[in-house]
């Protein structure tokens, strides 16, 4: 919503809220009773309809900093719960605008959930709304950041980590045609050309889906995630290639879990944990999914009896292109961007995902997302 229209918003809300009042007033004085009596805290319909149908964060305050009315965008975002305000400081804003009555602009990075590093850029605009109340109006802005970071990570990183496969399948087309009078030699450097054309398939692939998950937010346009569904699509998804390792995959029971966000990435990132667990894990052993979720916090356990993973690495096994057995990743195709894919899906949701290993022991992976909330606040839009 562009800055020059926050003033004339405003004030539209203010006639609003004053014609209430004011028919509020002439009922009263018409029934003998006091104006004071009648005026409550409740916002009139035409504020409730303007709010209900901003793309962006709006809130309504009240003299207490109760929070009257927020859109689907605030719950998003992270910025309301238990009808007051998360962070101190969009506060200091809205007391700003009481204590000087002047509309004031003002961008912020905040945090993105209860937990996790994840961050949002938000450019705040907060204004009178009224005598009583206080309008806060919040653009997303992370995409622009995310798109910067992307442009620079991508220049750094693409050159260093496509050079192999390019080398290699240029020096397997050289030999085939000096092999062109040997057709077991042929069949040799024809399979492992198909296969570092494969390789260099997947890393592109994974490239482009991991600067877009940088690019975009899911939670802009959230829809109400079964977790179980998810763990349901991910496991379906590596079944043949547990088989083909004899390796069982063994769930819990259903959680009824829920979280908001987007679940084709959800899968993804799931996906991603079991496919490694599976080619992490020797044949015949087991891999586990387990769903717990206690005070608003949903854990995805993802458990693997393989190799485990040094203490060393377990900090940078998230990074692009980090690979803890690079041999290992050559021979499955590793692009070494799996897990870093997961983080960026679980950060985009408000969540962290954490590691346990012990090496010859095994690894377990635990995503931890926030359980989606129930509208706490009157006409938010989101419901479980």
């Amino acid at each position: 919503m562009d800055s020059a229209l926050l003033v004339p918003l405003s004030l539209a809300f203010g006639v609003v809220v004053g014609a209430g009042l004011v028919i509020l007033v002439v009922i009263a004085a018409r029934r003998g009773q006091r104006a004071v009596d009648v005026v409550t805290s409740a916002v009139p319909d035409g504020v409730d309809q303007i709010i209900d149908i901003l793309e962006s964060a709006g809130i309504v305050l009240d003299p207490s900093n109760t929070v009257l009315k927020a859109s689907p965008g605030a719950l998003a975002f992270g910025l309301v719960a238990n009808q007051a305000l998360v962070h101190p400081e969009l506060s200091t804003l809205v007391d700003r605008v009481r204590r000087y009555g002047e509309p004031v602009s003002h961008e912020l990075t905040i945090a993105r959930g209860p937990f996790g590093d994840a961050q949002i850029h938000l450019f705040v605009r907060v204004a009178r709304l009224g005598a009583r109340y206080v309008l806060l109006l919040a653009e997303d802005r992370t995409e622009g950041y995310r798109l910067d970071e992307v442009r620079r990570d991508f220049i750094a990183n693409i050159s260093h980590e496509l050079k192999t496969p390019i080398g290699a399948v240029g020096l397997l087309a050289e030999a085939l045609v000096s092999a062109s009078d040997e057709p077991e030699q042929v069949r040799r450097f024809a399979k492992q050309l198909t296969k570092e054309s494969e390789r260099l398939g997947r890393i592109t692939r994974e490239i482009i889906e991991l600067s877009r998950l940088q690019a975009i937010d899911p939670l802009a346009k959230p829809s109400l995630v079964s977790i179980d569904q998810v763990v349901s699509n991910a496991i379906d998804q590596n079944r043949v290639a547990a088989e083909a390792s004899n390796i069982a995959i063994a769930t819990g029971k259903a959680s009824r879990a829920t979280v908001l966000g987007d679940e084709n990435l959800l899968v993804v990132a799931l996906h991603n944990l079991v496919r490694n667990a599976i080619q992490y894990s020797p044949e015949g052993s087991r891999v586990g999914l387990g769903v717990s979720h206690v005070n608003g916090v949903i854990e995805i356990a993802v458990t693997d009896q393989g190799v485990g993973i040094a203490e060393d690495d377990r900090e940078r096994v998230f990074e692009r292109f980090f690979r803890v057995d690079p041999a290992r990743s050559r021979n499955t195709g590793g692009s070494g961007l799996g897990l870093s894919i997961v983080k960026h899906v679980v950060q985009n949701h408000g969540g962290d995902i954490r590691v346990w290993s012990q090496p010859g022991k095994g690894s377990t992976f635990t995503i931890r997302l926030p359980e989606a909330p129930v509208a706490s606040v009157p006409g938010t839009g989101v419901d479980q």
